[in-house]
């Protein structure tokens, strides 16, 4: 995969093509996830149906490297299960954008936590644990 300065061309897609940006109407639940060291904020809001990611949206503050996590961890958890969306790791995120610099494997942590909390969220609506 060809090196754009830190980033792989996986990576700088992501940034300049992001997918799923925005935000949901009326979210079933909506987390964030922030880093004050380097300040990349990241707000994930997601439509969950039936125990499904039916729609999920992103608004991230950052670097090229927030952004792209933030993209890539709505491409992989999109019309997956909650228990699936749960199971996807930094590290995943991470590797299905070619790898990361380590300097910015933060970003990968970030887009997982902002996930966990938007499910956290949908949980606390419902009423469940």
């Amino acid at each position: 995969m060809r090196q754009t300065g830190p980033y792989n061309e996986k990576v700088m897609d992501h940034f300049r093509n992001p997918r799923n940006a925005g935000e949901l109407e009326n979210p079933s639940g909506i987390g964030t996830a922030g880093n004050p060291v380097c300040g990349d904020i990241m707000e994930i809001s997601i439509r969950i149906e039936d125990e499904v990611i039916k729609d999920i949206r992103f608004r991230t503050f950052g670097c090229g490297a927030a952004i792209a996590t933030s993209s890539m961890v709505t491409e992989l958890v999109k019309n997956k299960t909650i228990d699936e969306a749960l199971a996807v790791s930094n590290r995943a995120v991470a590797e299905a954008l070619g790898g990361l610099p380590p300097v910015k494997m933060h970003c990968s942590v970030l887009a997982e936590e902002a996930l966990r909390s938007a499910i956290d969220d949908f949980r606390r609506r419902q009423g469940k644990p």
